[in-house]
């Protein structure tokens, strides 16, 4: 029998300050049985830093053909593709030739990732590319309840999130491009 995904209630209060954005939006989002709570904070990370009223969560680890964020025009048209992890430059390129904009919200070790991976895919003129500080990350998705209650906001490209634990600043590095 397949496992099944875990549904989490997500309330956020979004405050953008850079792009004069103020949500309180609440969602729910699966968590696919093989996803890590890190990877399912990196995709909240990305919800927040490219929030649009279209942004959507697309199936990710359980389609290929999917991101893990996108906003569609209202023909479908893919206007932006959200991809979250270490993906390879052929999956950048694929990615990136289906959509208006493409970003990447990157985290791990990004050392040798940036250097077989990243500086082939520099000259593609449509990505951007941050990469998320791993022990901030890890300390934020560290018993990450079912109900997620975070404020979030984002001041000059910095951004912190407030959770039931106290105050976290999640140092962002912009790779390519920018947000």
């Amino acid at each position: 029998m397949a496992l099944q995904a875990t549904p989490y209630k997500v309330d956020l209060n979004l405050t953008d300050i850079d792009r004069s954005i103020y949500e309180s939006l609440r969602f729910t989002v699966a968590k696919h049985p093989s996803e890590t709570e890190e990877r399912l904070c990196v995709r909240l990370i990305a919800y927040a830093l490219w929030y649009h009223e279209q942004l959507a969560f697309g199936r990710g680890l359980s389609d290929i053909d999917e991101p893990a964020l996108w906003e569609k025009s209202l023909d479908d048209r893919v206007l932006h593709w959200i991809e979250v992890g270490q993906p390879d430059a052929e999956r950048i390129t694929w990615c990136s030739r289906r959509a208006e904009k493409f970003s990447l919200v990157a985290y791990g070790n990004l050392r040798v990732w940036q250097t077989k991976v990243l500086d082939n895919v520099r000259n593609l003129k449509n990505i951007n590319v941050v990469g998320v500080n791993q022990e901030a990350l890890e300390n934020l998705a560290r018993d990450l309840p079912r109900t997620v209650s975070w404020s979030v906001m984002i001041s000059d490209g910095e951004l912190f999130v407030t959770d039931e634990r106290g105050q976290h600043e999640i140092p962002l590095e912009w790779l390519v491009g920018e947000r």
